[in-house]
């Protein structure tokens, strides 16, 4: 790898075993994402067997989905004590042996403690670390990384549905849940690939180390703050972090992008067959969204990734949030099906470019060090959003008997957060930036910026570049040391080494 100079330090490799980790990370996000929808198809046969409603039998993956979101917290811990390797190894058996488990289920309540909460429970010990890993093995290149492992999702669900169907129809749904949990084992093998890159050389104890230093040791990635005293002592969850302005907004942001961005693809199917569209017809709509999907996600990472455009990424996650939103609004009056089919082609190119900068832009608002606790955090606010959002939108769908109000409720509630996010990333964190440093800032994050702009300005290789505006959204909290040790000390290694 080139180098630019003193100031970086060792930094992650850009590729090398990185992509492998990619590669893994790809297989978690698509089960992370795609399983508890893909597990939908066995709903008539459990309704058959057990008696049940389909909002009771619902329930299954709607468990699922709030174990994936609301246990980010517990996940930024056990990263934080265990390291990345481990904690996916064993989420990737509990994965497994809560649809092995709900295999032999009898009753509904014991389908929701093992597929749902077992099964979500190692699904989300898998999601986190991954990105937390794929943080750690690329920087330059992180906006494509991100976006290609987020394509993950649409690929994973476009293949499991169909999965689903051709095993339910061949072993009913107790054997598809036996061989789905079978499946699930690769969590386990995209665990094992996970090897950490060896970090800075260990440094005697000083008082020049900076405070919330990441080490990527034998066990994966590990935080420790290091207190006035000297002393090191290790922060299991690193709340300081919401006194973080950039975090603040990005979690705002995210709060209110979940309360509508899910709905439309989930009444997408109903919607279209309420207006006379064939019901063949109506299930092709979803796949012409995941079709867009997967082109959209690694394409919008390559671009975000451009040396012009990598320092205003917040800006253009905020732009495709409010096309997100504005193509819901302009299509909840649409019936007929040429206008369905755009309404898709529109929804699936903003909906997968809103998945591939999403974690991109709070990689780059917090760094690396403080990543995993504050996609944690997160995780737990979408969780609230998201059994907020689309139950409440199912119930209006029942008292009104129109699906128009539901599309611009949602509509609304992306375009504000789209907005939301460009205002107060103008006005609030660009504004803190531009007045003169604090002296227990140091000057942190102006110094940084400067300091990237001029060397910036001198021809280098283009395998070299970092982006200068990683910066952007990263304000420092209060107490927080120079942005510059940070940097050093975050783990990477060089291309000989990998």
């Amino acid at each position: 790898m080139g180098t630019r100079g003193p100031r970086r330090g060792p930094g992650p490799p850009d590729g090398g075993w990185g992509w492998a980790v990619l590669g893994a990370c790809f297989v978690v996000t698509g089960f992370a994402y795609g399983f508890p929808k893909a597990v939908s198809v066995f709903f008539r046969a459990l309704m058959r067997d057990f008696g049940a409603g389909y909002s009771d039998t619902a329930w299954v993956s709607s468990i699922m989905l709030a174990m994936l979101y609301g246990t980010g917290p517990v996940s930024s811990i056990l990263v934080t004590r265990f390291g990345c390797r481990p904690v996916m190894l064993v989420g990737g058996l509990l994965a497994s042996a809560g649809m092995v488990l709900a295999s032999f289920a009898t009753r509904l309540l014991e389908l929701y403690l093992t597929a749902g909460v077992l099964t979500g429970l190692g699904l989300a010990l898998n999601f986190q670390p991954s990105l937390i890993m794929l943080g750690l093995y690329f920087e330059r290149r992180r906006p494509l990384a991100n976006g290609l492992a987020a394509a993950g999702s649409p690929v994973f669900l476009s293949a499991l549905s169909p999965l689903g169907q051709q095993l339910l129809e061949h072993f009913g749904w107790r054997g598809g849940f036996l061989l789905l949990g079978g499946l699930l084992l690769h969590c386990c093998a995209c665990g094992a690939v996970m090897r950490p890159p060896p970090g800075p050389r260990p440094r005697s104890k000083s008082a020049g180390d900076a405070p919330g230093e990441a080490e990527a040791d034998s066990a994966g990635l590990r935080l420790r703050e290091a207190p006035s005293g000297g002393r090191t002592r290790r922060r299991l969850l690193d709340v300081t972090v919401c006194a973080d302005r950039a975090f603040a907004v990005y979690a705002v942001t995210k709060f209110l992008m979940a309360l509508g961005l899910f709905v439309p693809a989930i009444l997408l199917v109903n919607y279209a067959k309420d207006a006379g569209v064939p019901d063949s017809e109506a299930a092709f709509l979803l796949s012409i969204v995941g079709f867009v999907d997967i082109v959209a996600r690694p394409a919008c990472g390559a671009l975000a990734g451009l040396v012009r455009l990598r320092p205003h990424v917040a800006y253009l996650f905020s732009l495709a949030l409010m096309a997100n939103g504005l193509t819901d609004l302009s299509s909840a009056r649409a019936r007929a099906y040429g206008a369905l089919v755009a309404f898709c082609v529109a929804f699936g190119l903003s909906y997968g470019m809103v998945g591939a900068l999403q974690f991109e832009v709070l990689m780059a608002a917090v760094g690396a060090a403080r990543f995993p606790s504050a996609l944690g955090l997160v995780l737990l606010l979408e969780a609230v959003a998201v059994l907020i959002g689309p139950p409440s939108a199912g119930r209006l769908v029942d008292a009104l008997k129109n699906y128009e109000i539901i599309f611009y409720l949602a509509g609304s509630e992306v375009a504000l957060a789209g907005v939301f996010m460009a205002v107060a990333t103008k006005c609030c964190l660009r504004r803190s930036q531009d007045a003169t440093p604090s002296p227990g800032t140091k000057g942190g994050a102006s110094d940084t910026e400067d300091a990237e702009a001029e060397v910036d300005s001198e021809p280098l290789p283009t395998s070299a570049e970092e982006p200068g505006g990683l910066q952007a959204l990263a304000v420092p909290s209060p107490g927080t040391g120079p942005s510059e040790p940070e940097m050093e000390a975050e783990p990477g290694l060089d291309s000989e080494s990998v």
